[in-house]
Order: structure tokens, then C-alpha cells, then sequence
């Protein structure tokens, strides 16, 4: 699947004559390149590849389009396409290799920016920095940039916090019992191994963390001293601290690494020297720097502010119970692993034999992250990206047995949102299980504590987690919502309870043909009008219309797989339109159905319109794994055209709905 043609010289976007007219006042026709991708790589990747088309042939300019999806790269450009290219826009929320670009005006931005502003962007190409190769090329927002490395830091540590903390967590259940020092698992037992095996990739964690950050800040150079840097932020003792610097210090050091590494590239160095710099002198410089910069000055304010704090905890033992509780709930949810959260922690182990009241605070709050990022990835699936969806699923489980750092990617991808939500519910628990006089006689916390006989007040053990839990997922989706924009009305039928040739002044399409989409979708899997008002309804609907086509041997199986589907995130892209799709074993051969809803169907889309135009997708179990995506990428491409659903909602009748259908090709 390639961009759609570009047309010559002089053509209108039609191909007719007139393009000049709609040229630039300067009367110069840009040749442009463009690579579009997203973290997933399916609707967003093809929607910003299409907006970017649309908005340079209607100003008069050629442009390739670069696809980076799912399906893998399409569209791939070539040597001569770059050489020939007036300037580059990179359209990405993931990293792009641009050292193809050396030498070309190069801009990089988000792939929301190419969604929702291309004109702007390509207004801008002319004047982007020339990118050097081993510099990173174009002008980004510092946000942009921020958000750009963090992502890919998180994409690439969450792995390694499901596998590590999912192999603790069922050690724990399955071998563990309490003991003084916490759980513990007998040694040489299968499951002192498999926790041990765990705890390796809760070891990398960070270090994946600061070294991708780092490789996204400024290419492979700084990955090693990134993922160094990680791991002496993740060892106090290496600068004589009992606690790390936790994420919140891995955060740091790969910006650091990042930084760094850009610094030393802009030193002149003799010609000799240059083909060893990227492979030996800037990791080796890069690495050391960082690691003794950290150990002797940034280490030394992490050793302090665990010092401080733990002896202004200690004066604060007699304080009322329930600003106790909200200290200590403010502390542990905090930096999850942190100088803060493990000076509360180990104070309160170290007050057991004493005042196991202190531990009992702790370990209502220990859970409390974990448990409500995934109650928030529950409560608007539209919020978050697929991965994060998984890593929910897996933070849920992991708060079930006190591991705290389940929420460290939600927190490092938004630091300014998620923290402040896990310290709200981490304080509420805290303050009742102060007021609750709950105890703990073992240092862990989280509802297996419980389970095993250790906590005094279990009742008010279990309420303490539950409001916390709760009031931590609910302030997660509000403040990720706010700075939002506001919900568009869907882009067919605005304003009108039923859809009508009105909404549109361009004229009706003539009859189509019987079959589009290779013959994927033909009359008999289209049906103008859907009667279904639900989600689960409308898939049955698109389901059995399937099935009459002869594409499907039984609908509660496929309707089954598609709402499977639908729990690991909506298929609902916005103005107006939802693409349900699986693959199931109830499937013969690849189909697509089509339906409208006159009064549109709650679909959970990011922009919260009601989906009116409905596609389904089923594809067979044992079909190439990139066949719904194919189909995917090639709908979502042509219904970014605001024109083309005017079109597909204002046809009358199924040979005309077809004749607008056939334009996907």
C-alpha cells in the first residue's frame, strides 16, 4: 500500500489543471518528503499520512508520504526521492532514523501535529534547520521533545516491569509467608528462583528507562551511558545513600546522557578522530562523566534528603495518627522506590516491634499507585495508549501484592498528573488507616499482607486500600483530561438527528460497484441504516450482516472476538467513525461490513463522538497477521477526508454508498 499518486507538474489535486493557482504567493512548487508514525503504528500513522497529502497538494506542492506502521514501513523513500526533496517532515511519537536526511532541511514534530495541523507544518519545512547526521534534526518544542523521549523510554522499560513484577507476584502468592523481614520465600525453592529471575528485570528497569530516554534525546551514542547512568541513579550505595534516586533520578540521568552526548559532538575534533567518536569517544566520555557527576554531586543531595527526612519522620512520631497517615501515604506513593518513599518505608519497618501502627500506614498506601493506574486504564480506555492498557492490566495484579513500582510507567510517561493522583489516594489511605488503628507486623504492604494473617483491622485495612485505590483513579482520568480539547461533533450529520444528501453540496456519486475492497465488502455486507443504539448491538448487527454475505460461520463466535478486542482498547478514531475488527476462527475469508447510525453509537473515541459511520473487519484466525491491519490502514486513510465521509453519509441507497466505498481502492 503506497500514498496516493501525486500528480504532475501543473495538474490539479484531481489531476486536471489549476494547481498553480492554489500555489504559494512565491509562485515555488516544493517537492516534500514525510514520515508519519505512532507508538501502535495502525489509525494515527495513516490519518497524520493522509492529512499531510491532502493539505500539500492543496497548496500546490508534491509530496511522498513514509508510513512507519504496523504492517511495517511503506512508501519507503528512496535515495533519490531525499536528494530531490526540497525539505522532510517527520511526523513521529516514536523514534525515526533521520541520518538518511544529512544535508536536508529536516522538521520533526508529533504525529498528532501532522493530524491536525499539516498546513502549518509544511509552511514550515522551508525554513527547519538543515539536519546533520548525528545530530537530531528539525525544531521540536521542548514539550515535544520531553514527551517524545519519555515515551520511548517508557515503551521500553514496561516489559520489563510486567515480567519483573508479575514473576514476583505469583512467587510471593504462591511460596511466600511472612517473616521479619517481609515475605519469605524458602530458599532453593522454585520459587526463590523464579522471584530472583523477577527481580533481574525490576533491576533493569531503570537503567532501560534512562537508556532509551537517552537514545531518544540523541541516537545510539547516548545509550550506554543512559542505562548507566539508570542503574547508579537506581544504587545508592554507590554514593553512600541507603535509598536510589528511584525513576524520578532515571529520568534525570537519561536527559543527562542525552544532553551530554549532543555536547561533546559539537567539539571539532580532527578529521582521524571522527569515525571513532560515535562507537568509542563519546559513550567512553559520555558514560564516565555522567557516572561521576551523578556519585559526587547529585548523590550527595539524595543521601541528604534521606537523612532529613527520616529524622523529621522520627519527630513526628507523637503527631495525631491521622496527619501521620497522610504523611506517610504522601511519602510511600511519591517516587515509588525513591529517597521519599523508602525513608518512609524503612521507618516505619524500623517501628514494628514498637508501634506496628506506622507499617500499617504504609502498607495500605504501598498498593494504592498500582492498583489505581489500572482501575484508570478501566475507566477511560481512551485515555491511554494499547501498551498502557496491557501495563494496567498488569499493575492491577501487581498492586494485589504490594509492588508499588506497577505505576512507575504511568508515572514517568506523565509525571505532572500521575503523581499528584497517587499521592492523593495514598494520603486518603493513609489518614483512615491512621484513624482505623490498622496494623502490620511484617514489612509489605499491599491486600496480600492481609491475606496471610499479618494486618490487625482487616476491614479497615481493605476500606483504606479500596478509597485510595479509588480516589487515585478517578483524579488520574480528571487531570488527564483537563487541557484536552473539547469534544467535535461528528463531522457527518452536524446538528441533525438524521443524516441527509443536505449535509453535503457536492454531488451524489453514481451506483457503484458490486464489490470493493478487492471484493472484501460488496452490497450485501453494506446496510444503510444500522437500528442498533449500542456498541455490542451494532457489532452483532455488522456481524450478521457477515454472515448473510457468506463470509462468516457463526456470529456469537466473531461477536465474541470482536468485543474481546474492544476490552483492550476502543476502535472508535473519532469524527464519527469506528473500525471494530478480529481475527476469529468463525471467519472463512477476509470481509468488511458497513453500516451508518442515524443517531450514532457511544464508541468511547478519543474525541467522545458518537460513532456514526461503522466498518467491521474479520479476518480468519489463521490469516497473515497483518491482514485486518492492511484493511485498517487503507480505511483510515481515506476517511480522513472530511469530503469522503460527506460523501459516504449523504449517499442514498447501497449502489451509491458503494460508488463512495470504491474510492479506497
Amino acid at each position: 500500500m503506497t500514498s496516493p499518486a501525486v500528480p504532475p507538474e501543473g495538474a490539479g489535486p484531481d489531476g486536471g489543471e489549476g494547481t498553480r493557482d492554489n500555489a504559494r504567493a512565491d509562485g515555488q512548487r516544493l517537492k516534500l518528503l514525510a514520515v508519519t508514525a505512532c507508538p501502535t503504528g495502525i489509525a494515527h500513522t495513516y490519518m497524520a499520512a493522509e492529512r499531510l497529502t491532502q493539505a500539500a497538494r492543496a497548496l500546490g506542492h508534491e509530496i511522498r508520504v513514509e508510513t512507519q506502521g504496523a504492517v511495517g514501513a511503506e512508501n519507503v523513500l528512496t535515495a533519490r526521492d531525499i536528494e530531490e526533496a526540497d525539505g522532510i517532515v517527520v511526523a513521529a511519537d516514536k523514534d525515526v532514523d533521520l541520518g538518511r536526511f544529512d544535508g536536508k532541511r529536516v522538521l520533526v514534530t508529533g504525529v498528532t501535529e501532522g493530524i491536525d495541523h499539516p498546513e502549518r507544518l509544511i509552511e514550515r519545512v522551508r525554513d527547519a534547520p538543515v539536519h546533520r547526521a548525528g545530530r537530531p534534526g528539525g525544531r521540536r518544542r521542548g514539550g515535544a521533545v520531553v514527551y517524545r523521549a519519555l515515551m520511548t523510554g517508557v515503551s521500553h522499560m514496561i516489559p520489563f516491569v510486567v515480567v519483573g513484577g508479575l514473576l514476583i507476584a505469583v512467587s510471593l502468592a504462591l511460596g511466600g509467608s511472612p517473616g521479619p523481614s517481609g515475605l519469605v520465600l524458602p530458599e532453593e525453592s522454585v520459587w526463590k528462583h523464579l522471584h530472583d529471575i523477577g527481580a533481574i528485570g525490576f533491576a533493569l528497569m531503570l537503567p532501560v528507562l534512562s537508556g532509551y530516554l537517552a537514545y531518544a534525546v540523541a541516537d545510539r551514542s547516548a545509550l550506554v551511558p543512559g542505562m548507566v547512568g539508570g542503574w547508579i541513579a537506581d544504587h545508592g550505595a554507590l554514593y553512600d545513600s541507603r535509598s536510589g534516586a528511584g525513576f524520578i533520578g532515571a529520568i534525570v540521568t537519561g536527559f543527562l546522557a542525552g544532553w551530554l552526548v549532543l555536547g561533546i559532538r559539537r567539539i571539532r575534533v580532527p578529521g582521524f578522530v571522527r569515525p571513532i567518536m560515535p562507537i568509542i569517544v563519546i559513550p567512553v566520555a559520555a558514560t564516565s562523566a555522567l557516572g561521576l557527576f551523578f556519585v559526587y554531586v547529585l548523590g550527595r543531595p539524595v543521601s541528604w534528603i534521606f537523612e532529613h527526612l527520616t529524622d523529621w519522620l522520627g519527630g513526628l512520631a507523637g503527631a495525631s495518627v491521622a496527619v501521620l497517615g497522610v504523611l506517610v501515604g504522601l511519602m510511600i506513593t511519591f517516587d515509588m522506590g525513591g529517597p521519599v518513599n523508602k525513608t518512609a518505608f524503612l521507618f516505619a519497618a524500623g517501628l514494628i516491634p514498637r508501634n506496628p501502627e506506622v507499617m500499617g500506614m504504609c502498607a495500605v498506601a504501598i498498593p494504592v499507585p498500582p492498583l489505581g493506574q489500572g482501575l484508570a486504564t478501566l475507566l477511560r480506555r481512551g485515555l491511554f495508549r494499547a501498551q498502557e492498557r496491557e501495563a494496567g492490566l498488569a499493575a492491577l495484579f501487581m498492586g494485589l501484592f504490594g509492588l508499588t513500582e506497577g505505576a512507575i510507567p504511568f508515572a514517568a510517561a506523565r509525571p505532572t498528573r500521575v503523581i499528584p493522583a497517587n499521592m492523593l489516594g495514598g494520603g486518603v489511605a493513609g489518614a483512615i488507616a491512621g484513624l482505623g488503628t490498622v496494623t502490620d507486623g511484617v514489612p509489605h504492604g499491599g491486600p496480600v499482607v492481609a491475606a496471610l494473617g499479618v494486618v490487625g483491622g482487616v476491614p479497615m485495612f481493605l476500606i483504606a486500600v479500596s478509597v485510595g485505590t479509588v480516589v487515585t483513579g478517578l483524579t488520574t482520568v480528571t487531570l488527564m483530561s483537563l487541557g484536552r480539547e473539547a469534544p467535535r461533533a461528528p463531522a457527518v450529520a452536524r446538528g441533525r438527528d438524521r443524516p441527509s444528501t443536505a449535509v453535503s453540496t457536492e454531488p451524489a456519486p453514481p451506483a457503484g460497484p458490486a464489490a470493493v475492497l478487492s471484493g472484501r465488502l460488496s452490497e450485501r455486507t453494506v446496510r444503510p441504516w444500522l437500528a442498533a443504539r449500542d456498541k455490542e448491538g451494532a457489532i452483532r448487527e455488522l456481524a450478521e450482516l457477515l454472515a448473510a454475505g457468506g463470509g462468516v460461520t457463526d456470529v456469537d463466535v466473531l461477536v465474541s472476538d470482536v468485543l474481546r478486542r474492544e476490552e483492550r482498547g476502543t476502535t472508535g478514531f473519532g469524527e464519527g467513525v469506528a473500525i471494530p475488527h478480529a481475527r476469529s476462527a468463525a471467519v472463512t475469508a477476509p470481509v468488511v461490513a458497513f453500516a451508518r447510525s442515524e443517531a450514532g453509537v457511544a464508541w468511547g473515541s478519543p474525541d467522545d463522538a458518537a460513532a456514526r459511520l461503522l466498518f467491521l473487519i474479520a479476518v480468519p484466525r489463521g490469516a497473515a497477521a497483518d491482514e485486518h491491519l492492511r484493511i485498517l490502514a487503507a480505511l483510515a486513510r481515506r476517511l480522513m477526508d472530511p469530503g469522503f465521509r460527506r460523501r459516504l453519509t449523504g449517499a442514498v441507497g447501497v449502489g451509491a454508498i458503494l460508488g463512495v466505498l470504491a474510492e479506497i481502492g
